[in-house]
């Protein structure tokens, strides 16, 4: 693994973006972003017709792309489809 600065990012993610995939993995794909990147970002997972797995600690992102909530724990595995509010349980 490598460390990858904000402009390699946003390269990194236009190709992946073009490529075609119906399944994308992400972890923590908004660090290193400026804010007009990171809503670009969002607005493009957003429109995306495939599958998503992504890890992230950006609210706003969760909450305008996730629609599928997998929380691994210690005890087990909660999976649900819904929002990540209303995950939370925050309305």
């Amino acid at each position: 693994m490598y460390y990858l600065g904000g402009e390699k990012v946003r390269c990194v993610l236009s190709k992946i973006m073009l490529s075609g995939a119906n399944f994308l993995i992400f972890d923590e794909p908004t660090n290193h972003l400026d804010m007009e990147s990171i809503t670009a970002l969002n607005e493009g997972m957003t429109k995306f017709k495939g599958n998503m797995l992504f890890t992230s600690h950006d609210h706003q992102l969760m909450q305008t792309v996730a629609n599928r909530i997998i929380d691994l724990k210690a005890d087990g595995v909660i999976d649900r489809e819904v929002t990540y509010n209303e995950y939370l349980g925050v309305e």
